[in-house]
């Protein structure tokens, strides 16, 4: 494939990068600025310029890592994901629609000095004759833009330095009139003055030496622009009278006239014309570009990646983009068009730093020339910062925003998930973290151990299950010495004494506490045999538990029958109420179990039944087999950082470990002799982070663990597992 030729040389990234800028940000929202913040807009202009930077340096970051993918949309899609992407892909659409709505709504204004013509239908006509344009592939050329470039430069300069000595003092009295809120709505108002600060990154494919150009452009035009606005506002507010500009539609007009004359309106005239016809122009090339790419990436209909055979342009993607800018410009009005449009920018500008942080961090391969320095906290300085300005900047923007975003969430629920399985950057990153955190866990967990097991006899078992069960309990203790204590538990009418018939042993009872001293000496552990008679069975439990400070309690499962489903599972009070761990045995027998495995849906497995099941396999010197579903849709990076879990998980095991897959419709390994297995949240029943079926039945005894509340995963790391996992 032919790659384009880097010729773009340091000057021609800062020609490209202030062209961008300069436009309605300096033409049109001083004079709004200043309605809100007094002469503190001044202030407003540098500050928005200082907030600007956390972006301008990520994006300067990815642009050295991804030269070939210019666009912020693309860096953001590949960096958070599809779903983050189609929200940046959607905001960064409306961000430059309104910003081309701006410049036409407010260019029009400065020609209407000249001719005495309607405002709107200027503008819809002029917006047309664009839309027009760009349909059949007219393209402003390089010279253009430098000599639109230069033109506004020389014009804006001379209107500063012919105005400075015109400056009175006396107008910046009461600088601060307006408070931080003042200050900070009209910063989030001039915000998209710098939106264009990072366009360059869409050519970065043509930038000589990159990892210095692309860094030095961005910031040098930054810095540059912010003095030149900060020093423009600054004549502007010092040379009319206080308030006099406030709101007009053409204050750098009206200031020119004051200290340069005719002569100077003509200069300011002609360059705020050409440069915000230039900048729609722009807006509606770029935006239409957007609904392009994320139909590429079937983020939306394909219909909008259609090109034109006559035209060689997307038609669709334009059309869509022209109806929307038309409909801006005939019912926004021009304070709310300059609000959403920086709104939509903050919003995008705090996901390319977030981007940055996802690269960081995750496995993708990503190997940036120049790196942004105090990384990470530029970046989350920025997000926090752009955030903070929405909250100043309004009912409208903010709803606004929260629309946009809501809408893009709702569009990819519909649309967008059911056709792309790929993940961003920030996915992986996630998950690898989840990952670590739990491995941590899971290495203490089960250097800890259990050292006393309750068993919970609710019901007259045969020798067989009855042993299983101590069994059990006995390899979770015999690592740590522990002991095993059975409780046979016998439930009586309520309106039966408790102590009926207490003082008579029976047969049964005799072979009752026989069976246990015979197992204990079998089991080579210490067993106390204890029976309970309540009126509660469940309860009893409970308060055994308590009482004797046990680690966990084993019990059999019994299938619910009617009563219970009708009024709810017993156990599932136990597991709610008892202070230590649960584990409930589907119990099919337990004769030392050489082949143990542990079964997930998913997620990583839980540090309990690692612990589990390890116990098991090391007192019955088998092996732990890590089962994982087969039939998950996983994507490169999902399956190598499920291969480094599992890697890290079988280094922290003293037995030896084997990754399995099964397949939830009936396809497992082959049988093992037991299975663990993590229980669901029983308060969480059906609700979004209740578990799925884990497996087909594996034929064999099941363990199913229910840690204690003070050791289950909080509900954000649940979420982040459903989420990543």
């Amino acid at each position: 494939m032919k790659e384009l030729e880097r010729d773009l040389g340091l000057p021609s990234v800062l020609a490209i990068s202030i062209g961008a800028m300069i436009g309605s940000g300096i033409f049109i929202l001083p004079a709004l600025a200043l309605e809100i913040a007094g002469p503190a807009v001044i202030l407003a202009y540098a500050l928005a310029g200082l907030l600007v930077v956390p972006a301008a340096l990520s994006k300067s970051e990815m642009a050295t890592a991804m030269p070939e993918a210019g666009g912020t949309y693309i860096y953001i899609e590949r960096g958070m994901g599809p779903l983050l992407g189609t929200v940046a892909g959607v905001g960064t659409w409306f961000s430059l629609s309104f910003k081309g709505a701006l410049a036409l709504v407010g260019g029009v204004p400065y020609l209407i000095l000249v001719f005495d013509l309607p405002l709107k239908p200027v503008a819809l006509g002029l917006a047309t004759v664009l839309i027009l344009v760009n349909l059949f592939g007219a393209k402003q050329t390089g010279r253009l833009q430098v000599a639109i470039v230069v033109v506004m430069l020389a014009a804006l300069g001379w209107f500063a330095a012919g105005s400075a000595p015109s400056v009175r003092s006396a107008n910046y009295i009461g600088f601060f009139d307006a408070g931080v809120g003042g200050l900070l709505a009209a910063t989030g108002l001039v915000f998209v003055s710098y939106a264009g600060v990072t366009k360059v990154a869409s050519v970065a494919e043509e930038v000589e030496d990159p990892g210095r150009n692309i860094p030095l452009g961005i910031l040098g035009s930054l810095v540059f622009t912010t003095i030149l606005y900060v020093a423009i506002v600054a004549v502007l507010v010092g040379v009319t009278e206080p308030g006099s500009v406030a709101g007009s539609l053409t204050p750098v007009a009206v200031a020119a006239e004051s200290t340069l004359g005719q002569a100077g309106v003509v200069a300011v005239i002609s360059a705020a014309v050409l440069a915000l016809v230039s900048t729609a122009n722009a807006g509606i090339l770029s935006s239409s570009r957007y609904p392009f790419a994320m139909s590429r990436d079937r983020l939306a209909p394909a219909s909008l990646s259609a090109v034109s055979d006559r035209f060689g342009t997307p038609v669709t993607s334009i059309t869509l983009t022209g109806a929307v800018l038309l409909l801006f410009i005939a019912f926004v009005p021009i304070l709310e068009i300059a609000k959403l449009a920086s709104a939509f920018q903050i919003l995008v500008f705090g996901l390319v730093n977030l981007a940055v942080i996802a690269f960081r961090e995750g496995s993708t391969e990503y190997d940036p020339e120049f790196t942004s320095p105090l990384y990470p906290w530029v970046q989350i300085f920025g997000v926090v910062t752009g955030g903070l300005l929405l909250t100043q900047m309004g009912t409208v923007a903010l709803l606004g925003a929260v629309l946009i975003t809501v809408g893009s969430v709702g569009w990819y629920a519909v649309y967008v998930r059911s056709r792309v399985d790929r993940e961003g950057a920030a996915t992986d990153a996630v998950r690898r973290r989840v990952g670590r955190d739990v491995l941590t866990e899971t290495e203490s967990v089960v250097s800890g151990g259990r050292h006393e097991v309750l068993v919970a006899l609710t019901k007259n078992l045969d020798e067989t299950r009855e042993r299983s069960l101590v069994a059990i309990a006995a390899d979770i203790v015999r690592p740590h010495d522990g002991r095993v204590v059975v409780v046979r538990f016998e439930e009586v009418p309520d309106q039966a004494p408790l102590t009926e018939d207490l003082t008579v042993q029976s047969a049964t009872d005799i072979s009752y506490e026989t069976r246990i001293e015979s197992l204990a000496t079998d089991l080579d552990v210490d067993v106390e045999a204890d029976e309970v008679v309540s009126h509660d069975t469940k309860h009893a439990i409970v308060n055994a538990a308590e009482s004797r400070g046990v680690d966990a309690i084993v019990a059999e499962h019994e299938s619910l029958r009617l009563r219970s489903r009708l009024f709810g599972d017993p156990i599932d009070w136990v597991v709610r109420h008892a202070g230590c761990d649960v584990l409930l045995v589907d119990n099919l027998g337990y004769d030392r179990p050489a082949r143990v495995a542990l079964s997930t849906d998913g997620g990583p497995y839980p540090p309990l039944t690692v612990d589990v099941a390890e116990a098991i396999a090391v007192a019955n010197r088998g092996d732990v087999s890590l089962w994982y579903p087969a039939d998950r849709n996983g994507t490169d990076p999902y399956r190598r950082t499920i291969d480094d879990y599992q890697s890290e998980l079988s280094e922290i095991l003293s037995v030896p470990v084997r990754s399995e897959f099964f397949r939830a419709d009936g396809g497992q390994p082959a049988s093992p002799d037991v299975v663990v297995r993590r229980g669901a949240d029983v308060r969480l029943r059906n609700a979004l982070l209740d578990d799925r079926p884990l497996f087909p039945s594996p034929g064999c005894t099941t363990i199913t663990v229910y840690p204690h509340e003070s050791r289950r995963p909080r509900f954000t790391r649940r979420l982040l597992e459903r989420l990543t996992f």
